[in-house]
């Protein structure tokens, strides 16, 4: 890999952390990075940044996919991350907040709503269902401590059951770690996130 594909465009190097070129990298990991590449046509840097740990990489992507995939979750695509993109917010992960910023946007096909939740779900336009979702995973990213019974009864009394509740608990809880790791490693996010969906499909 080029030293230009290890920098933003702004010449900020994408971790405090080595990055190692694709030749250097394990078969299977660099196997799942070129898919990536071919499917959104460049690599996301949290690809490349979480290589420098090729075993934790591994561990990362399969719990991500495990959660983010799981067959039989009744939360969509665009749902999820929501949860991401508020969580993220609340943790100032900058590079989690544009990445799936971009992800939301692509995924409710709503070129503002990313944004307007990342600010204050409260004032975004979705679902009062969507809103109590919101309001669970922000408490327990906050103030896990203080989740009770009542917290679970408001989110049964807008219909998400048990199996929704540990949904929303994975990705909450998965993104912490995701956040922090994006904070210390000073994961710069790719540009092409930023303009990504911003503008309605005709």
């Amino acid at each position: 890999m080029s030293d230009t594909a290890m920098e933003s465009t702004a010449g900020t190097p994408i971790s405090r952390y080595p990055v190692p070129s694709l030749d250097d990298m394990p078969a299977d990991i660099l196997k799942r990075i070129l898919a990536v590449q071919e499917k959104a046509k460049f690599i996301p840097n949290v690809f490349l940044a979480l290589a420098h740990r090729p075993a934790e990489f591994r561990a990362f992507f399969a719990y991500h996919d495990a959660i983010m995939e799981r067959e039989g979750s009744t939360l969509s695509p665009a749902e999820k991350e929501m949860i991401v993109v508020a969580t993220s917010a609340a943790n100032g992960c900058q590079y989690c907040v544009v990445a799936h910023g971009a992800l939301l946007r692509v995924f409710s096909k709503e070129p503002l709503l990313a944004d307007q939740i990342a600010v204050n779900y409260l004032h975004a336009p979705i679902t009062p269902k969507q809103k109590q979702m919101l309001a669970f995973s922000l408490k327990l990213c906050r103030t896990p401590e203080l989740v009770q019974d009542a917290d679970y009864e408001a989110l049964k009394a807008h219909g998400y059951d048990d199996e929704d509740i540990l949904d929303i608990t994975g990705i909450t809880g998965f993104f912490g770690l995701s956040n922090r790791m994006a904070i210390v490693m000073n994961m710069q996010s790719n540009p092409e996130f930023y303009t990504m969906a911003r503008e309605p499909r005709k």
